[in-house]
C-alpha cells in the first residue's frame, strides 16, 4: 500500500492444499493500512489522470516483460498455493501477459464522439476515469486475476486496490515486487484478508468503481453493500454450463471437447467448465462409456509435477464442499460412474485430492445439476426432444457458458440464439482477448477481456457548446 509493506500483527495460515501444510502466514489487513490504501489511490489517481494514454500504455508493457522473466516463478506459487496443474499456470501467467498487451494496443481506440447542429456549434464527449476501482478476485487463478485485471482500469486512468482470496494470495503479494520504479506510489494497492475487509472497501466512499471475480453468493453479497453509494459495479460469477451434444457428431471429438472445457488441470474449479453434459439418446450409452475409458486416463497427482493434471481443490473448506455434492448426487438417484473418492496413495493422503468424477442418471431437479460444484464433476443426461433439451439447459440460475457440439449449422445456431447465457462455444474450447466474456441471469453483470471491459472503467462527460 503507498509503495510500502505492511505487517499487521494479526495473520492466519495459507496452506498448501497437496499436504496441508502451511506455505506462509498473512498478515491482514486493519482498516487504517485500508484507509491508508484508499486514500494514497485517491491522491495517486489524480496525478495519474494527467497521464498521456501512451506513456500508460507503456508502462503496462513494461510490467509484461517483467512478469515474463518470472513465469515459473509465479506459476509454481499458484501451483503451490491454489493446487492448478503447473503446465496450466504457466500457460494462465502467459495469458496474463497477452490480455494486458491486449488492453494496451486497445486503449488508443476509446474515443468519444462529436456531432455539430448549427453554425458556431460542437457536440463532443469526452471519456473519464472513475478515480479509486477495487478489484475482488477469486482463488482459482491468482495470479491471472491480480496482473490482468488491472490493466484496463490503469490505462483508463483510474488508480486499483487489488483484494485477491484469502485462500489463495501469495502470488499476488509476490506481484508487488514487479511495480517499483514503474508506477506512482498508490497507484496499485495489494490487501490481504477476508470477507470484512472487502466489506470495508466495498462500503468506501472513495472507492467508486467495483469489480469482482467470485461465487454468485459473494457477488449478491458485494452488490448489496455497494447499493447504498448506487457504486458502478462488474461481476463475473458462477456457472452450471450445458455442453449439448446432437447425433450428427463424432463421438470422440465431443468427449475431448468435454475434458477441455472441464479444466481438470484446474481441478474442475472454473467458472466456465460444462458440468452439466446433455447428450442425444442415439449417442448417450457409447459416448459416457467413452468419456470414463478417457478420464480414467487423466493423471491425478501432485501438481509441481508436469505430467499430472489433477491437483487438490484449494482447501478443506472446498473439499468438503465438492464432496458433500457427491453425497447429494449418489442420495438424490444419480448412478456414480466414475471416482467420487480422494487417490490414497501415500503422497496424496494429506491433501485434498477428489478424483474426477462422473455421475450419469442425471435428472433436472437433482442438485448436482443445478448448482455450481466447483470441482472435477461431470453430470451426464440424455435427451431426445429439442424443446425439452433446450428447456433442461435453460432450467437453472445460471447463465455463464454454453458449448454445442454439431454437425449442423442450423442446429448450431438455432441452439446459440435460444440458450440463455452470456458465452457460447460450437465445436470449440477456449477463449479469445477481444471477444466479450460475462454472464447473463446470476452469473453477472458486465464482460470482460474485450473493448467493453475497457470502456467500462471510464464515465462518459458530454460537452455541448458554442462560440461567437
Amino acid at each position: 500500500m503507498n509503495g510500502m509493506w505492511f505487517n499487521e500483527p494479526k495473520t492466519y495460515e495459507v496452506i498448501n492444499p497437496s499436504n496441508n501444510s502451511v506455505l506462509a502466514k498473512i498478515p491482514v489487513s486493519s482498516n487504517e493500512e485500508l484507509e491508508l490504501a484508499v486514500q494514497s489511490a485517491t491522491k495517486a489517481q489524480k496525478e495519474w489522470a494527467k497521464v498521456s494514454i501512451s506513456k500508460r500504455a507503456d508502462l503496462i508493457l513494461k510490467l509484461c516483460s517483467r512478469i515474463e522473466d518470472r513465469v515459473e516463478e509465479f506459476a509454481l506459487m499458484d501451483t503451490y498455493n491454489a493446487g492448478n496443474a503447473i503446465t496450466f499456470a504457466r500457460k494462465d501467467v502467459l495469458q496474463a501477459v497477452a490480455n494486458m498487451k491486449y488492453f494496451a494496443g486497445l486503449v488508443r481506440e476509446v474515443k468519444g464522439e462529436t456531432f455539430s447542429m448549427e453554425p458556431k456549434h460542437l457536440n463532443f464527449s469526452r471519456q473519464q476515469p472513475y478515480g479509486v476501482v477495487l478489484k475482488i478476485n477469486s482463488f482459482n487463478r491468482p495470479f491471472r486475476w491480480c496482473a490482468e485485471k488491472l490493466a484496463a482500469p490503469i490505462l483508463m486512468g483510474n488508480a486499483v486496490i487489488i483484494k485477491n482470496s484469502e485462500q489463495a494470495p501469495i502470488s499476488s503479494l509476490k506481484f508487488c515486487e514487479l511495480l517499483d520504479g514503474l508506477f506512482p506510489n498508490g497507484l496499485i494497492n495489494v490487501v490481504t484478508g477476508g470477507a470484512d475487509v472487502g466489506s470495508f472497501l466495498v462500503k468506501h466512499p472513495l472507492v467508486k468503481r467495483i469489480a469482482v471475480i467470485s461465487s454468485v453468493q459473494t457477488g449478491i453479497a458485494i452488490a448489496k453493500d455497494a447499493a447504498p453509494l448506487l457504486k458502478n459495479i462488474s461481476l463475473e460469477l458462477g456457472g452450471k454450463n450445458p455442453l449439448i451434444v446432437f447425433d450428427d457428431v463424432d463421438i470422440d471429438f465431443a468427449v475431448d471437447l468435454t475434458i477441455k472445457g472441464m479444466r481438470f488441470d484446474t481441478k474442475g474449479e472454473s467458472c466456465s467448465s460444462p458440468s452439466r453434459i446433455l447428450v442425444h439418446k442415439k449417442l448417450h450409452d457409447k459416448y459416457l462409456e467413452t468419456l470414463i475409458t478417457e478420464v480414467k486416463k487423466i493423471p491425478v497427482g501432485l501438481p509441481w509435477i508436469d505430467t499430472n493434471v489433477v491437483g487438490p481443490v484449494v482447501s478443506k473448506k472446498q473439499f468438503d464442499s465438492v464432496h458433500r455434492f457427491i453425497q447429494s448426487g449418489i442420495k438424490e438417484g444419480a448412478k456414480l460412474e466414475l471416482g467420487g473418492d480422494s487417490p490414497k496413495t501415500e503422497d496424496l493422503k494429506d491433501g485434498f485430492f477428489i478424483n474426477p468424477t462422473i455421475f450419469s442418471k442425471v435428472t433436472p431437479t437433482m442438485t448436482i445439476a443445478n448448482q455450481e460444484i466447483f470441482g472435477p464433476v461431470i453430470s451426464v443426461m440424455s435427451w431426445g426432444n429439442y424443446e425439452e433439451m433446450m428447456n433442461i439447459a435453460n432450467s437453472t440460475d445460471y447463465g455463464l457458458t454454453a458449448g454445442i457440439v454439431t454437425n449442423s449449422l442450423s442446429n448450431a445456431m438455432k441452439t446459440a440464439e435460444e440458450i440463455e447465457c452470456g458465452y457460447v462455444w460450437i465445436n470449440a474450447a477456449g477463449r479469445y482477448a477481444g471477444a466479450p466474456y460475462g454472464g447473463w441471469k446470476l452469473s453477472g453483470i458486465g464482460v470482460e477481456e474485450c473493448y467493453d471491459e475497457l470502456k467500462s472503467y471510464s464515465r462518459v462527460k458530454n460537452i455541448n457548446m458554442k462560440w461567437l
